[in-house]
Formats: structure tokens, sequence, C-alpha cells
């Protein structure tokens, strides 16, 4: 290769914009690292997506229809909600309403998380407690808990900070304990959520 054509590579590769880690789920076009999140109701997976397809096919309106829901971005830090009600055996948990009417409760572990559906009574219950509960949006909301080793956080969150708590105790536990890094993770994870309307 001669100098003159190597060269010309090299200007031809700086000019090319780098390959996105990311692309859109619906269309594959490169996403940026603020990008929006779809739920996807038909296969229950979240996706991830462009501009285009978030207004083509997500709603931000309250009403809960369609295959594809758009994530909300909002956080909502509650005073303390009694979980113990919902018959929860652990201190880390999200509880998602659905839009059939039942709740699933979620508690991550070092497999992925459990599942099991929530008492409908206990739940009804526990929204006359903290009526900010009823205002979360179906399959696209969470009312995450933490009041493991002295915590008391409770938080209404999109789904998505769920899936990355989920996603840390994973990469984080250690034996059967969990070992020395998960906790201070999860403290970390909690003490950067911030409230958006």
């Amino acid at each position: 290769m001669s100098p003159g054509a190597l060269q010309r590579l090299i200007r031809e590769a700086r000019a090319q914009p780098p390959e996105a880690a990311e692309r859109c789920e619906l269309c594959g076009q490169p996403l940026p690292d603020d990008h929006r999140h779809l739920v996807d109701t038909d296969e229950q997976a979240v996706l991830c997506t462009c501009r285009p397809c978030t207004l083509l096919f997500g709603r931000e309106q309250q009403a809960d229809e369609g295959r594809y829901r758009l994530v909300p971005r909002r956080r909502v830090r509650l005073e303390p909600v009694p979980t113990d009600r919902l018959g929860v055996p652990v201190g880390l948990a999200f509880f998602v309403p659905q839009s059939d009417g039942t709740v699933l409760a979620h508690y991550p572990g070092p497999a992925g998380p459990a599942r099991w559906e929530v008492d409908a009574e206990a739940w009804h219950a526990l929204c006359d407690l903290r009526p900010e509960l009823r205002t979360m949006r179906s399959d696209v909301e969470a009312l995450l808990v933490n009041t493991v080793r002295g915590q008391s956080q409770h938080w209404i969150v999109p789904l998505t900070d769920s899936l990355r708590v989920v996603a840390l105790v994973r990469r984080e536990w250690r034996g059967l304990s969990g070992g020395s890094r998960v906790w201070p993770a999860i403290e970390q994870f909690f003490a950067e959520l911030t409230e958006q309307r």
C-alpha cells in the first residue's frame, strides 16, 4: 500500500463516526446515551429505542393500552411503605402493577429475580395507606423498596431502574451472603436516585 493510500484510509477512518454501543431494538438505528425505553407487553421485554420509534410506538398518556408502552422517567421518593403486609421475604424488592390488575413482586438475586403475584387485597390495602401507589403506570413503573441493613428507601421508579438493580446484584454478588461488594453497591445505587417529575 502506498503512503498516499494509507493516509487516505486514516483520514476516512477519522471522518467516520464511531459505531454506537447500542442500537434501537425496533429499527436498528444508533442510540444516544440518553435514549428512551419501551415495554413490549406481548414479549414482556424492555426495548432500547431511538427518538423516532419512541414517538411512533410509545404512548405518554395514562391509558394503559397498546403493545408498546413508553417507560416514564419520573422518580418519586415515598414515606416508608409497610411492604411486610405483601409477604415479602427479603428487604430488597420491587412491585410492578400489571395492566390486568395483578401486581408482580420481584426480588433480585444472584441468579436473577424471583417473582410471584402479590395478594390483591393486600395491595389494595397498601394503596389505601399510600394513595401515591395508585398513580403508578401499569407494566412500566415499579415500587422499589430497600430495607436491607437498616435502610428505609421506598421509591416509585421507571421499570428500567428496577432492572438496573437486578443487574447490579447479579454482577456484584459473591458467595452465599452476597460478599463485601454487593451491599455497598446497592446503597450507592439508592444514594444516587434523585426525584424527577
